[in-house]
């Protein structure tokens, strides 16, 4: 029997998918200048030097041009590789050599470092569909990053990116929901 929070979930994760699948070419990529330069300065900030950080697939808050700006910096990255025991995997990619993941979205090639590897990051950029005004973060509904910060030993800031559109008063949330530190837009940096 599926709760009425996850039919909750379904209904606002599908509400979202198509506003992002009817954003104007002019609008996505005013939305990734904004994404970039917000990025810039939160790494800036807080004087990141390793970051993990997703690889930005078609229809989301495009991370590509701020991950070439963090390579060119000399951050190191650390790119999510999903894995079937629900898990996620880490590597710093060879040569962005890109492969379709399990679930059919980019992710990096290269030497997997083990599920931990995320530990020693000064910063997580995950991907999120929505965040509320108490930094809870609703995913796309496989639990990958939900399972991956709760589970590590040490908690660097966590910032979720979304369109502004997608910061919202609340999200329909269960326990094993993981919020976040702040959250990332085309306009504004925002830590709760």
């Amino acid at each position: 029997m599926v709760s009425d929070i996850g039919h909750r979930k379904r209904a606002l994760r599908a509400e979202l998918r198509e506003r992002r699948s009817t954003r104007t070419s002019r609008e996505r990529d005013a939305a990734t200048a904004g994404f970039t330069e917000n990025l810039q300065s939160l790494v800036i900030d807080l004087s990141a030097r390793s970051i993990s950080c997703y690889l930005s697939a078609r229809d989301e808050p495009n991370t590509r041009p701020f991950l070439n700006w963090a390579e060119a910096e000399g951050i190191r990255i650390l790119f999510p590789v999903s894995r079937e025991d629900g898990l996620l995997d880490w590597t710093v990619g060879e040569e962005q050599v890109e492969v379709e993941g399990i679930h059919g979205l980019p992710e990096a090639a290269g030497q997997l470092l083990g599920p931990i590897a995320i530990n020693d990051v000064d910063l997580i950029i995950v991907p999120a569909a929505a965040v509320d005004e108490h930094g809870v973060r609703m995913g796309w509904g496989r639990g990958y990053y939900d399972k991956t910060l709760g589970s590590m030993e040490k908690s660097p800031p966590v910032y979720a990116v979304v369109y502004d559109n997608e910061f919202v008063d609340e999200v329909p949330h269960e326990v094993h929901d993981q919020a976040v530190n702040g959250l990332i837009t085309p306009t504004r940096i925002l830590s709760f």
